[in-house]
């Protein structure tokens, strides 16, 4: 495309030399014939009137661009133009319109990621605040009832900031896998067995359903533990007392499929697909968000995929890890209810 539009440029300049050679020529002609000076005017004033009329046309959708460009430049990333002119201007103009779309799409996400970030900052804030200015003042007595609290909205601090740390290393790609040869029902055995006493406390049953036939894959084990981590606590929030949440993990091609699945109420289908966005809640659901994007660009970066699927009284999260990749290879992530 560059090299046509080089060449149409070529061939407007050559034309506008050898128009103007043309022009001078019959000048100097029609010096010596005097019948021929008013209509070799007329001549060149239509020639010149079709010249400027061509140069407009093709300089208009550049001058568009530009002026597009300006607002983009001043934080307008809602120009958009319309294709016309030549077929290059117009693959520019498309080219514009998309890099436009995606610079408005985050900006976007950005401004979103700062409003839920200082909202999910704001509380656990509010509670140590409140909580220190009442010991100052005299108002709480040091004691656990009052310490307590403050010591537990830190750890909410600090699992957001390890959270967002985990997902920003994701997102960029720069997650570093430690693979290593995993039983990998075992793996899940032990996870269900840290969880068992909050299952008991939420009297919730907790089942492990995983084939000792799976035998040893290739897997980072505390990404993977990560993993079922956030999917169990989402799974034991939105499971009822009395409910169930079962882990089964089969055999899959090239590889192993593992799903968390709970007796909850289920998510609507409006909400469905936006379960791996960061930041997202539906309803009143608690948690911060971050959860699903971390699982799923902790799956993606073993080079596996994840899906949610839900029915009323049943959701699902299942993922897929391929058994076949190298223990020193370390993938990068692309872009990842929490």
């Amino acid at each position: 495309m560059r090299a046509r539009m080089f060449w149409r440029i070529g061939a407007v300049l050559a034309f506008l030399v050898i128009f103007g050679v043309a022009v001078g020529t019959l000048l100097v002609w029609a010096l010596s014939q005097s019948w021929a000076g008013a209509i070799l005017a007329v001549v060149v004033l239509v020639g010149l009137l079709l010249v400027t009329g061509s140069l407009r046309r093709a300089a208009a959708p550049v001058a568009d661009l530009v002026g597009a460009a300006a607002r983009v430049e001043a934080g307008d990333y809602s120009a958009r133009l319309v294709e016309h002119g030549p077929r290059e201007i117009r693959a520019v103009t498309r080219a514009f319109n998309a890099m436009n779309a995606r610079l408005e799409e985050s900006d976007e996400q950005r401004r979103r990621l700062l409003a839920d970030l200082s909202h999910e900052l704001r509380t656990p804030l509010t509670v140590i605040q409140g909580n220190l200015e009442g010991l100052i003042d005299g108002v709480y007595p040091a004691d656990a009832a009052h310490l307590g609290p403050i010591l537990e909205e830190t750890h909410v601090l600090e699992r957001l900031i390890e959270d967002l740390r985990t997902l920003a290393l994701a997102e960029a790609g720069k997650i570093r896998l430690r693979r290593e040869p995993t039983d990998l029902a075992a793996l899940l055995s032990d996870i269900a067995a840290a969880f068992a006493a909050q299952a008991d406390a939420a009297g919730v049953a907790l089942v492990v359903d995983a084939s000792n036939d799976l035998g040893s894959i290739e897997i980072d084990p505390a990404r993977i533990r990560e993993v079922i981590a956030n999917l169990l606590t989402n799974a034991l929030r939105h499971t009822p007392r009395g409910g169930r949440v079962e882990i089964v993990a089969s055999e899959a091609p090239g590889g192993a499929s593992i799903s968390v699945s709970d007796t909850g109420s289920g998510i609507s289908p409006e909400a469905l697909p936006h379960v791996f966005d960061r930041f997202y809640r539906a309803g009143d659901s608690a948690g911060s968000g971050l959860g699903l994007p971390i699982a799923r660009n902790l799956v993606t970066a073993h080079g596996g995929e994840i899906a949610a699927s839900s029915e009323l009284g049943r959701t699902s999260i299942a993922f897929t890890l391929p058994r076949g990749l190298a223990v020193d290879e370390e993938p990068t992530a692309p872009e990842t209810r929490g």
